[in-house]
């Protein structure tokens, strides 16, 4: 890569500002790849992506976009092969797992109402939320992100090809404000699953205990909100401990119809008055389970 990752808002750039061309962008360090949508590295992320109407899987709703990643097409623009998990596709999913924002730029596309009328505008900072792989709509693997817009302030910081030695540090530090970017959704069926499993973990049973009580997150097998669209009831809900949730949500491990874990050793714990809906299992198999990893 010839140029260092910085991710964040850029210094003087305000949220709204519009470039002509791409150069303009690649001169201020809002978008530094000179032709591509991701601007990144499939070792550190991805600082910046722009949305134009290029990819016909692309999904705009404002605050939330499903995003698609790159490769796979020919110089007409038209989808003749699989999108490879690498490049800027790998990027993206390394912010999601490193909670890294990513700088949205939305170019000009008649299709879309929150495009600019024309060049391009830098609307913001996103979070990764989550990213799977799908059948698009020409009949190609396409890796597909779903971004939601960060209200709070991030730090722009500096990317490096060597990692810094663990010295030094600050006795006293600054307060800045700050995104913690992984969301726990916690709805009214979630709590009651947890309490269901009295807050043990599906996977390995564990139980973790605080000082205010016992703790387990609930894991959306099909997701909630678009474009996946899951319900929000107890079959399509799992008890997990943080790092099988984590795990789970990466296509680390995913579940077969007969509950045996694939990716990991194990068989899924479901207790009396808990049924887990085959068709969500399949939905997780088919657009999360790494199967690069498992195959």
């Amino acid at each position: 890569m010839k140029f260092q990752l910085n991710f964040g808002h850029v210094p003087g750039i305000p949220v709204g500002a519009t470039f002509k061309l791409y150069k303009e962008m690649n001169d201020v360090g809002v978008h530094r790849s000179t032709m591509g949508g991701i601007s990144g590295s499939g070792k550190f992320g991805a600082d910046s992506i722009v949305i134009s109407g290029g990819y016909e899987d692309d999904q705009d709703m404002g605050n939330v976009i499903v995003y698609t990643g790159q490769g796979g097409r020919n110089d007409a623009g038209k989808h003749v092969r699989d999108q490879e998990f690498i490049r800027g596709n790998l990027a993206l999913a390394i912010n999601q797992k490193e909670g890294l924002p990513v700088r949205v730029i939305r170019g000009k596309d008649p299709k879309n109402s929150f495009a600019p009328d024309e060049g391009y505008r830098y609307d913001g900072l996103y979070r990764v939320e989550s990213h799977w792989h799908e059948v698009g709509k020409s009949g190609f693997t396409v890796w597909r992100y779903r971004l939601e817009k960060l209200e709070a302030t991030v730090e722009l910081y500096d990317s490096s090809s060597s990692p810094a030695p663990l010295t030094g540090g600050n006795q006293a530090p600054e307060r800045k404000s700050t995104t913690v970017q992984r969301i726990v959704r916690d709805t009214k069926r979630s709590k009651e699953l947890k309490k269901h499993y009295d807050y043990q973990c599906q996977v390995c049973n564990l139980r973790i205990t605080t000082a205010s009580g016992s703790y387990a997150e609930a894991a959306h097998i099909r997701p909630l909100g678009a474009p996946h669209d899951g319900p929000d009831t107890p079959n399509n809900i799992l008890c997990l401990c943080p790092n099988h949730h984590v795990m789970f949500d990466l296509g680390a491990f995913s579940i077969q119809d007969d509950l045996t874990l694939i990716g990991i050793d194990g068989v899924l714990f479901v207790k009396s008055g808990h049924q887990v809906a085959q068709e969500y299992l399949k939905y997780h198999r088919d657009h999360y389970l790494d199967r690069v990893k498992n195959s």
